[in-house]
């Protein structure tokens, strides 16, 4: 009876991170990608268990091939979140055609080409993340916004892990021969999952910001004209009431692009766009803590958020106090307003 080959099982791992990091992110035409990239990644780690841990060797021919068809996949469903999507996405199917024409008919170009693949993409992936701006993650719902730029790091990282260690392997293979490449691939997906997991798991430190800032630059009157358009959008329908709603959305319904939007807010506010919305739906929580009965969970979901985490972590952003607390201090306010009005 097989065994399950350890190499799916980091492959599993990776995708149900993924997964779970990119829930209730809209993937607008991108969806397949990421869909082919998981199902790939997952069968990758199948044929990579059965060529080292089984000595299947008719994998040997296809394993390249399929392999270099992962990065592009990885690098267009991410891009497919920015505000600016890549054109002509299908140039990319170039890189696996290359390789295959390598398997066929140049084998010892094999191996530096998916060096090259692997870690160009990350790069590019890497760089992509940290290029700055809200439109980074433009079609992500501003809830999802951090995870998804995680789940685009951590498979950043990934590809320049698994370029330097498949380098690394394909020199000692050379050298020293084929005996100890299963027990290499062991330790490599061992440090893949160790890594994925620790990675999922740690706290996202890059996420804090502070609950106040000036504006980086003097806002004109344009930005202020644009500020003016982006509140009539969010007001209209109650747009900022929307669970899903992202830069993207903001956007298009304001009329403008993505990164004007995103600089006008921080120019004339000092906030970026998350930052922003959830002010406004911050306001509207506090009316409905004092106004009404609703518990604070159905005021978390009546005003756009949808983990509690979440809210509360802006409630005190922007109060400087817990939902109960503010509800609270408002309605003994309240109260003593009324004894103090009576006759």
């Amino acid at each position: 009876m097989l065994s399950v080959p350890l190499p799916f099982l980091a492959g599993l791992v990776f995708a149900l991170t993924l997964y779970r990091s990119l829930k209730g992110v809209e993937l607008p035409g991108t969806r397949r990608y990421f869909y082919a990239f998981l199902v790939l990644y997952a069968f990758q780690g199948v044929g990579v268990g059965l060529r080292f841990g089984y000595g299947v060797d008719g994998l040997v021919p296809f394993l390249p091939i399929t392999a270099s068809i992962m990065p592009p996949l990885a690098f267009l469903a991410f891009r497919g979140l920015t505000a600016k999507p890549l054109e002509q996405p299908w140039l990319h199917a170039v890189v696996p055609c290359v390789v295959a024409v390598a398997v066929g008919f140049f084998r010892d170009l094999v191996d530096p080409l998916l060096l090259v693949i692997f870690f160009g993409y990350g790069v590019a992936l890497y760089r992509q993340t940290v290029s700055g701006g809200d439109d980074l993650m433009a079609e992500a719902s501003l809830q999802r916004v951090r995870p998804a730029l995680r789940a685009a790091r951590l498979t950043a990282g990934l590809m320049l892990f698994f370029a330097v260690s498949d380098a690394a392997l394909a020199v000692y293979t050379n050298i020293y021969g084929a005996r100890d490449v299963p027990l290499a691939v062991t330790i490599m997906n061992l440090a893949a999952m160790a890594a994925v997991i620790v990675y999922y798991f740690s706290p996202d430190f890059s996420s804090a910001k502070p609950t106040a800032a000036s504006p980086s630059v003097e806002p004109t009157e344009e930005d202020k004209i644009s500020l003016s358009r982006i509140e009539a959008a969010l007001e209209e329908g109650e747009l900022y009431k929307s669970e899903n709603l992202s830069l993207a959305k903001l956007s298009r319904k304001a009329r403008l692009p993505a990164r004007e939007v995103s600089a006008a807010i921080n120019r004339v506010t000092g906030l970026n766009v998350s930052q922003f919305v959830n002010d406004r739906r911050i306001a509207e929580a506090c009316r409905l803590l004092r106004e009404t009965e609703r518990t604070v969970i159905q005021v978390m979901l009546d005003v756009g958020f949808s983990t509690k985490s979440n809210f509360n972590r802006e409630f005190r952003r922007v109060t400087g106090m817990s939902p109960k607390q503010w509800r609270a201090e408002a309605r003994a306010a309240q109260d003593g307003g009324a004894i103090k009005t009576r006759p």
